[in-house]
């Protein structure tokens, strides 16, 4: 089969790749369409933390935003999976130590991560293999594109059901990456006022086409009581910004990661008694999503800029933008054969 291989910083290419088995436990999935996103780009520039870590190492077969459909079984996984419109969770624990048996296993020391951590093969590939208990069927309601973005959008869903948002509260997400954006339609979706703040003029104008009427420049940010504060960027200076915005007493949630330390001052933290939660991975907030989605209370498919082949990518992951590509931050694969 087809698979996106990345040979070294800087390198990648399409191979021809064994298919996966359907070993006990687990299930081989028809990729239908998948996304790329930024630890795939660092992967591809030489970035990522794991690589440095050797929780990952080159060739890397990355892809773990996607949807498909379950073309084969392993042993003790039921035949009613075959044919099922599926996603899956990232995460995937031991299952044997405490945190896999407390339901944290996205937090498992010992934890494989698809397409990132471990070796485990990603799904930008016209096939991938994942366990059973990873699965998350999609209802009919959710397209092949919603699907591909569940992922991204469990990160979100946590997001903000940290940040503990009742309606009319005011809810700051810096950051209008695709994450951050996310953040602020499930924040829309829970009632807030929802104001964005970013640094480049193609992303804060994009946020506004989503209908966000509240977008800001650093510099341009009224001085406004803060309900909820969501660090959602890259920026090392923006963590310790967020905990200064917040009201005493609220919230800030940080989901964004930056290359270098991003030191906080936890004097601000203890004497304006402010809650901080990091949000690592969407693995709780899947469910929640995939519901939110089918809904219509959320609808994500406007992020995707441009759906390419399996060929494009390592152009895209290079920092080209093809031809007709909408403003969005997000690139989808099709990959049904």
């Amino acid at each position: 089969m087809k698979a996106l291989v990345i040979t070294g910083p800087g390198c990648a290419e399409v191979q021809d790749v064994a298919e996966p088995q359907a070993v006990p436990g687990e299930v081989v999935v028809d990729v239908h369409r998948a996304g790329i996103c930024g630890t795939d780009v660092e992967f591809f520039t030489g970035e990522m933390a794991y690589l440095h870590s050797r929780h990952a190492a080159y060739p890397m077969r990355i892809g773990h935003e996607w949807m498909g459909v379950v073309s084969e079984v392993g042993a003790d996984v039921g035949q009613e999976w075959l044919g099922a419109r599926v996603t899956g969770d990232t995460m995937l624990g031991c299952g044997e130590c405490r945190r896999c048996l407390g339901g944290r296993q996205h937090v498992c020391e010992l934890r494989a991560e698809l397409g990132i951590r471990g070796g485990r093969p990603g799904a930008l590939a016209e096939q991938v293999a994942v366990p059973a208990a990873a699965l998350r069927r999609l209802p009919d309601t959710v397209d092949d594109a919603m699907g591909a973005l569940v992922e991204p959008g469990g990160n979100a869903f946590r997001a903000v059901q940290a940040a503990r948002l009742e309606p009319g509260d005011r809810c700051l997400v810096l950051g209008p990456g695709t994450i951050g954006l996310l953040c602020g339609l499930f924040a829309q979706a829970a009632g807030a006022e929802v104001h964005l703040l970013g640094r480049s003029v193609r992303s804060l104008g994009f946020a506004r086409t989503l209908g966000f009427a509240h977008v800001w420049a650093e510099d341009a940010l009224p001085d406004l009581p803060w309900d909820a504060v969501i660090e959602a960027s890259n920026a090392p200076h923006l963590p310790a910004k967020a905990l200064e915005l917040v009201e005493p007493g609220r919230r800030v949630v940080y989901i964004g990661i930056a290359g270098t330390p991003s030191p906080i001052d936890t004097r601000d933290l203890v004497l304006n008694d402010v809650t901080a939660v990091g949000v690592l991975s969407a693995s709780p907030g899947l469910d929640g999503t995939i519901a939110a989605y089918a809904s219509g209370a959320v609808d994500p498919r406007p992020l995707v800029a441009a759906t390419v082949a399996l060929e494009d990518l390592p152009a895209i992951l290079a920092g080209d933008r093809p031809a007709g590509a909408g403003l969005g931050p997000k690139f989808h694969v099709s990959l049904e054969r």
